[in-house]
């Protein structure tokens, strides 16, 4: 036989390779493109969220600082008012006077400090400034002698012609003012303090002025009405309404974009002053606002970037695709041309080059094979013509032999099911039996040649049950179904002198076509069922007996809490409280044991009609509200506009149960300072409740058991927060009642939101 060898460099006609090399180089283009697009948007998005993050920090921090200064003004000012130097009406002006100026130079913002009699006149001042002077109608003395101690930004009456502009702007000023009284401890007048409002300039200028290469960074301070206090020439002074400023008086902060009155966008970071201690607070509102062109400058450089790189690597990808291509197929076209020359019947062998890859030096390899056995098999033919009579004759004794190998394995097959401990039978198509072992004629009292031949229904059905099993066996015949096979069910049966028990019922179908047939095991587990019995009842007693003395303990203990014994010492008082919570812990058990009862024996009762969602999830939420205050944890709502119109068929008191244990679940499990949020929604033809908080998530390997009974994640956590673990499984129960659907979506550290759906109905 010639030889022939692969070698690489013989001319080809164009194929493989030409579709190789294109089709890498378009995946190459399509997948780089694709990856570099994720990775930009997701890049860009989280650039855009951290600008934005960094534009409602530096709100935040301006108005936390604007908030601690004034409540440093506030406490110092009203400890002013106790200085005996101040108090005595004895002692000589300029020695008071004095007093007044070392406290206006120890804070450089304090541009007016004075004291002024009940009648109004300004008795003394640091610099001697409008001594004398009646100020009776200005409103911080006003205020002052009311108990309001802090005055909201105003420009200079008074004192407008005596002071200095500030860098060309009118004075303006925020008063501190506190009653003070003589030594005699009766009221003499009122201590004012005019805090200049370039402070909250300095402040503004903190925050701002490092990050002010980034671009135009602007600050704007509002009053609770709107106005600008402090902010760009053009707005100040000037009424505003952005959205930003609706949620930053609501006490959020974040950030959006926004278009202003100018025509332009603007990327905004917004916080509120809370006030501080004593300090109540003015009700500022802090916007820090920048050019969105501006803020996302960097977003716009990395977007060019992105695109140049997954263009040089879409180009990079290509070049190789095409290397690679031709490197795959310069060995496959040499052995394409040797099997052909094979097909036209040449005795070529194939000698593969040895830098081939493995699999042409495989493929060739085996085509040699293949030659080879094709020459032998020819020749096996003929010699098999020859010797075909012999060769029947040891098929012949090959098909003995196996024959008896199926008959021994038949054999073990009977032993095994003979030596079964569950009974077995099995049953043809039309539900007669055909094999019957010795634990079956134990438990039903048929032997073997008595079962064989009858219909199952007959031998170990009650009357009652006989016709559902005829008809699920012809629906079986029709359609091929069943819905017992391949699952573990119970079943009520009778022996052969009529007597129930309950057995579990496991049947699978064996054989195809008509053949096929059903082998079923059977347990008998009346005695189980028995002693589940026993344990209800037991339980259900329990129960019963626990809350009564539980209940007189509770009552007990709320009247000691109340002082019904006299006021208890401290410690009393706490361990009472402590025994109040773990007996309504007690108490909530023990109702949880009774409604798994009522649950478990099919007697829990839902008195469904259709009514309006809304007032069921605010009572719940209204429940569970003492409960998240005491637990430091935030308790809202997301209702949808149409919240009002959504309705359901409900049990109004088990679905309040059902919101109430969600709630109280998300509460335990949040920490404090964080949110639960009750929602409620519309879906096409169903409604949507949800519960959602910010804890540690659901373990993974507890989320498949999380609605069974006396479910509970394990650690030290979860014995701390108490529980029988039967909430969640009294939830689902009272939501399959209702023919809806309960589920849940978790992550490690990000919270678990729990969702109700139920099928929609019209408001009656």
């Amino acid at each position: 036989m010639d030889t022939f060898p692969l070698s690489s460099g013989r001319a080809r006609r164009r194929g493989l390779g030409a579709w190789l090399a294109g089709a890498f180089s378009l995946l190459s283009v399509v997948l780089t493109l694709l990856l570099v697009g994720v990775v930009e948007q997701s890049s860009t998005e989280q650039v855009k969220d951290s600008i934005g993050h960094g534009l409602e920090e530096m709100a935040r921090q301006t108005a936390d600082k604007l908030d601690g200064g004034m409540a440093e003004r506030y406490r110092e000012v009203s400890l002013m008012v106790r200085r005996r130097t101040l108090r005595d009406a004895g002692l000589p002006l300029a020695e008071r006077r004095q007093v007044l100026r070392d406290m206006r130079e120890s804070y450089g913002y304090y541009d007016w400090i004075g004291l002024t009699g009940l009648d109004g006149k300004v008795i003394v001042e640091a610099r001697g400034l409008l001594e004398g002077v009646d100020v009776s109608s200005r409103p911080w003395f006003t205020q002052a002698l009311r108990g309001v101690h802090v005055g909201d930004v105003h420009e200079a009456v008074k004192l407008a012609r005596l002071l200095p502009r500030e860098s060309g702007e009118p004075r303006r000023f925020v008063d501190v003012a506190f009653p003070y009284a003589d030594l005699s401890g009766a009221t003499a007048g009122v201590l004012g303090v005019h805090l200049s409002w370039q402070w909250a300039r300095e402040v503004e200028r903190s925050i701002i002025a490092p990050v002010e290469e980034r671009g135009r960074v602007q600050a704007l301070i509002v009053s609770r009405q709107g106005v600008v206090l402090l902010g760009p020439p053009g707005l100040q002074g000037k009424t505003i309404a952005p959205e930003s400023l609706r949620l930053a008086q609501q006490h959020r902060s974040g950030y959006r974009v926004e278009a202003w009155p100018d025509g332009q966008s603007y990327l905004v970071g917004y916080g509120a002053t809370l006030g501080r201690g004593q300090y109540p607070g003015l009700g500022w509102t802090v916007l820090v606002r920048q050019n969105v062109e501006d803020a996302y400058a960097p977003v716009r450089r990395l977007r060019e970037q992105a695109l140049w790189s997954g263009a040089a690597l879409a180009v990079l990808f290509s070049v190789a695709g095409v290397l690679v291509a031709r490197r795959i197929t310069r060995p496959l076209g040499a052995l394409a041309e040797s099997a052909e020359r094979l097909g036209r019947g040449e005795a070529v062998q194939l000698v593969p080059n040895q830098k081939d890859y493995f699999e042409v030096q495989a493929l060739s390899g085996t085509l040699n094979r293949l030659v080879t056995d094709l020459v032998r098999k020819q020749a096996e033919l003929r010699d098999l013509n020859a010797t075909l009579e012999q060769r029947v004759e040891q098929r012949t004794r090959e098909l003995e032999r196996a024959l008896v190998a199926v008959q021994a394995n038949e054999q073990r097959i009977n032993a095994i099911v003979e030596a079964a401990q569950d009974a077995f039978i099995a049953v043809d198509r039309r539900g007669i039996v055909l094999d019957w072992n010795g634990a079956a004629e134990r438990m039903f009292g048929w032997r073997r040649n008595e079962a064989v031949g009858w219909p199952l229904g007959e031998l170990v059905l009650p009357e009652r049950y006989r016709a559902s099993l005829g008809r699920a066996l012809h629906a079986f015949r029709q359609t091929g179904r069943l819905d017992m096979l391949d699952g573990r069910i119970e079943r009520v049966v009778a022996d052969r002198e009529g007597h129930e028990f309950t057995i579990e019922m496991t049947a699978g179908l064996a054989g195809r076509g008509e053949d096929a047939f059903f082998s079923v095991f059977l347990h008998d587990i009346s005695e189980r069922k028995r002693v589940e019995q026993m344990k209800n009842e037991f339980v259900a007693t329990v129960s019963h007996e626990l809350r009564t003395p539980l209940t007189a303990i509770q009552a007990t203990l709320a009247m000691l809490a109340d002082g019904m014994a006299g006021e208890l010492p401290p410690e009393a008082a706490r361990l009472a409280a402590t025994a109040g919570q773990s007996s309504e812990r007690l108490v909530r058990m023990v109702n949880d044991l009774l409604d798994i009862r009522k649950i478990e024996a099919g007697a829990m009762h839902v008195a469904r009609s259709p009514q309006p969602l809304l007032p069921v999830a605010e009572r719940a939420r209204a429940a569970m509200e003492g409960h998240a205050r005491q637990a430091g944890v935030v308790l809202r709502t997301d209702w949808a506009a149409d919240a009002a119109q959504l309705a359901a068929s409900i049990d109004r008191d088990r679905m309040e149960q059902l919101l109430a244990r969600l709630l109280s679940n998300a509460i335990e499990f949040t920490p404090r300072g964080k949110t639960v949020t009750l929602g409620l929604a519309q879906l096409p033809g169903r409604v949507r409740l949800s519960v959602a908080d910010e804890g540690p998530g659901i373990a993974p390997e507890f989320q498949q058991r999380l609605f069974q009974c006396f479910a509970q994640a394990g650690g030290v956590d979860s014995r701390a927060r108490g529980g029988a673990g039967l909430g969640l499984a009294i939830c689902k129960a009272i939501i399959d009642a209702h023919g809806g659907t309960i589920g849940f979506a978790t992550a490690p550290g990000q919270g678990t939101r729990f969702v109700v759906e139920l099928p929609a109905v019209t408001p009656a």
